[in-house]
This record gives C-alpha cells, structure tokens and sequence, in this order.
C-alpha cells in the first residue's frame, strides 16, 4: 500500500501534494486535527443549545435573506437546502485530476478547526478521496465572492446522497455509493452546508494545477530554446553569467544557468556565428523565461498560503469565544495571481512560436520550411501557422478576470472577483502552452536533422534520441497532426 499522507494542522507545500500525487497516496486525519475539528463542533453546538443568538448561516437565511431567522428545528433542513439550492453549476465537467485537489483542499480546510463541523463530515470526504470517489462538478458558475459556492455545491451533494459522481471514469448516482461502500447519505448539523459551500477550493485548485504544470513546462521551455539555439546556430554570450550577475532577478539567473547547462560540450554551439547577435527570442530568453519563473514563484506563494487557510464563513473561534462574520471567502488574492501567472504563460508561447517562425523562415543555412525539397513538399510550414493560431488565443484569454465584477444577491454581494473564471480559462491557456511549446520541439529536432552530422550537447542529444523513437524525421509531406500529438505525450511523459 502506498505510503499515506498525514493531514496534520502544518501547512503543505505544493511539494508535498505533487509528491503526493504520482502516484496517488491515502489520506489519513492526525489525531491534532480530529481533537481540533471536534472541539470545534462541540462548542458550536453547545452554543446553540444555550443561546438564541444569530449567527450567519448557520441559523439564518444565506446572501440577502441573512436577516431570517431559521428554527432551530429547521437548521437540517436548512444546511440541506442550501447545497440543494446552490447546486447550479453548468458547462464542462471539472476534470478529474482537478475534483481530486479539490477534495484535498476542502479537507485540509476543515481540519484546522474553525470550521464547525463534525469530524464524520471531514471523514467522509476523506473515505470519497481513498475510495477514488470523485464528485460530478461543473465548471461554470462561480463568482469567487462568497466562495466557489456552485461548484462547491455540487461537490457537497454526494454528502447527503444526491448528485453524481465518478469512481474510475464512470458517472455513477451518488445514491448507489451506500450499496457499494456502506456510506448511509449525511444528515447536516448546523453550519456543515454553509462550510462546504463558503470557500475558494475551486479556484485555488485549478490555480494549484496551474503552477504545477506550468512549472514543469518552464522548465522544458529551457530545454526547447536551449536546441533551438544550437539549431539556429546562436551565440553563447548572452547567457555568461557576468551579464546576469548585474542584473539579478532570480529567474534570470535560473534560466540562463539552465541553458548554460544544456548547450554545455555542443559542438553546434561551438560553431563559428555569422551573426553578432541573435533576434531577440533567442537572445532574451533568460530575461522573458526569467521574468514567467519569478512570476510563478510569487502566484506559488499565494496558492501556498491560500491552500493552506481557513476560507469559510463565519469563523468559530472556540478558544476566544467568538463566532465571526467576515470575508475570508472573498477570492480576491487568488484572482488577482492567476491573472498573472496567465500572462507570463501566454508570452511563454509567444515568445516560443517566434523562436519556431525563426526556424523554418530558410535563415543560417536551413532549408525554408526545414525539408529538404521545399516547394515540393511544404515541411513545417503549417505547423508554425497552428502555433500562431494557439498564441493568438491565449493572448485573448490572458484578459484579467479579476477586473471585471458584477453586483449579485439584491446587492449584498456588490463586488466579487471572478477568480473561478480566471482559473479555468487558465487551465486553457495552459494546455495551449504545452501544445506551442511541442511544435517548437518538433522544429528544432528536425532542424537538428538537417543539421547533421553535427550533434549538439550530449544531455539533449539523449532527450532527442529518446523523442525519435516516437516520431521520425520529417523526409517527405505527411499528416502532421500525428506528429503533434505524439510529440505533446513525449514532452507530458518526459522526466527532467
């Protein structure tokens, strides 16, 4: 059995949930936070039992009707109700890799205790993620204000037994979970609705993706340029440290000592150049890499502290006796950094497709279109056009969300972020991302082709070597989608 993953009241790092992810391992709730989580629903309890006080949500109405009192009676019902109602979301299906870091996110929430609800609920959520029980939740329907409640709401509905969800890819009634695992559908205390629902998992899921994939696609961004280079015989100056030394942003530096590292014994690299310097794609690589590395570095220290927060409302703060209104919900800080992770992806790929426009333009002694009998056949020529196409789009998509806003709930939710919109968009772009970054790599090895009998770098000749064993060179016209694609799974399966 793969080794567990202790949810504790420590906060994780992305290391650990990308660790933790390939392959995927159990959870299991630490003694610290089971004492933590029920000490917490005692007191919300026992403060019900011994007060009629209002508290928000948990024996009120929700949004504008937050002045209604509700029954005590009623609070089950309510809690019930509240998933039901906001269960609203449309569009495509959240993909599964992203339902599971939701699970992940909302339980680490509700383990740290400020919460209110029982240790059952939190359980159970667990059981779902071991079980590999994912709910059905739809992409469209969050404003990043008061929570991702619509997709939180459908990832609550298997809780009280209604929904869908997916166990090994197959779309199943969540009712038929009891017959298959003994789980009898929850009934809701007070406040476990509203918790499930009051939260920024959704967004900070997909934006924890994000920096996941995209810092391996950095990362094979440096490979890429780095025999692009080589190819479109470059000068090695504009990467020495000296230059870079005075000038010391930390990505900068990184990614020049990257392509240092991977142009290291090329003798392509060791050519004599014709040109004093290169077009700027080439030669500015560690300042635009550079710049998209710092900017992941900071949208993972917000993503970090965000998954690592209490972001539900009110707040039960057993210790001080308090229960508290505020707006830990509101997905503001999330918003604003996907907004910039999604630009330094989108000139990611812009900077990449004009390093292949580069390639195939018949420049430094290449064929046009990089064939070997242009005219005849018309090589990659079009693939540059479908990079162009993918670059276009994710500069239309890099867009901020976060500027935009729209008054909802009779005005009592009067600004909201749109953080969910960014952080799906950005799944998009990110994607696309890996799509331009894949025709550059299939340029540069069939560059290197032509380029032969010269080698370049021992490190990305065994990455070339290993790559040519999924897709051959390019000697006459053929489909290229083909090519794409085996090259897109090459780079997902490549290990740096």
């Amino acid at each position: 059995m793969p080794k567990e993953l202790i949810i504790s009241t420590q906060p994780l790092t992305t290391s650990d949930i990308s660790s933790f992810l390939e392959p995927p391992r159990p959870l299991r709730l630490n003694q610290q936070v089971k004492k933590a989580v029920k000490k917490c629903h005692n007191f919300l309890a026992d403060k019900l039992v011994a007060s009629d006080q209002i508290f928000y949500g948990i024996n009120t109405g929700f949004g504008s009707l937050c002045n209604i009192q509700i029954s005590k009676e009623e609070t089950t019902e309510l809690q019930s109700n509240l998933i039901r109602s906001h269960a609203c979301g449309t569009g495509d299906e959240v993909p599964e890799a992203v339902v599971q870091l939701i699970l992940l996110l909302k339980i680490k929430n509700m383990s740290l205790g400020y919460s209110g609800v029982r240790l059952a609920l939190v359980q159970r959520l667990v059981d779902f993620y071991n079980a590999g029980v994912l709910p059905q939740i739809f992409q469209l329907g969050s404003l990043g204000a008061s929570g991702d409640l619509a997709p939180l709401a459908h990832l609550a509905l298997p809780l009280i037994g209604e929904g869908k969800v997916r166990i090994k890819g197959k779309l199943c009634a969540a009712k038929s979970l009891e017959k298959k695992f003994g789980w009898k559908p929850l009934k809701l205390h007070a406040k476990e609705g509203l918790a499930m629902l009051n939260g920024t998992q959704f967004s900070t899921a997909y934006g924890l993706w994000a920096v996941l994939r995209f810092k391996k696609l950095l990362q094979q961004a440096n490979m890429i340029a780095a025999l692009s280079m080589d190819v479109f015989n470059c000068q090695t100056t504009p990467f020495d440290r000296k230059l870079h030394i005075i000038r010391p942003h930390p990505g900068q530096l990184s990614t020049a000592k990257a392509i240092r590292k991977w142009r290291k014994g090329s003798p392509l690299a060791k050519l004599e150049k014709n040109s004093v310097q290169d077009p700027y794609s080439f030669r500015c690589v560690p300042q635009v890499h550079g710049a998209s590395t710092d900017a992941l570095n900071h949208v993972e220290k917000i993503i970090t502290i965000e998954m690592n927060s209490v972001t539900d409302n009110p707040t039960i703060f057993p210790d001080t006796d308090d229960i508290l209104s505020g707006g830990n919900f509101h997905a503001q800080p999330i918003a604003l950094a996907l907004d910039y992770l999604a630009t330094a992806c989108a000139e990611m790929g812009s900077i990449s497709e004009r390093r292949t426009y580069q390639l195939i333009g018949g420049k430094r002694g290449l064929p046009p279109f990089l064939i070997e009998k242009p005219g005849l056949h018309s090589g990659l020529m079009i693939p540059q056009y479908t990079a162009a196409a993918i670059v276009s789009q994710n500069k239309q998509l890099a867009s901020p969300a976060s500027v935009d806003s729209i008054v909802s709930c009779n005005g009592q939710e009067d600004h909201v972020s749109m953080a969910a919109n960014g952080s799906t968009r950005l799944y998009r772009m990110i994607d696309n991302l890996e799509r331009i970054l894949a025709i550059e790599w299939m340029s540069a090895v069939q560059g290197l082709y032509i380029r032969r009998p010269l080698k370049t770098s021992s490190s990305l000749e065994k990455v070339v070597t290993a790559y040519r064993k999924k897709v051959a060179p390019l000697i006459r016209d053929r489909i290229l989608s083909k090519d794409i694609e085996a090259t897109i799974q090459f780079l997902k399966n490549q290990k740096l």
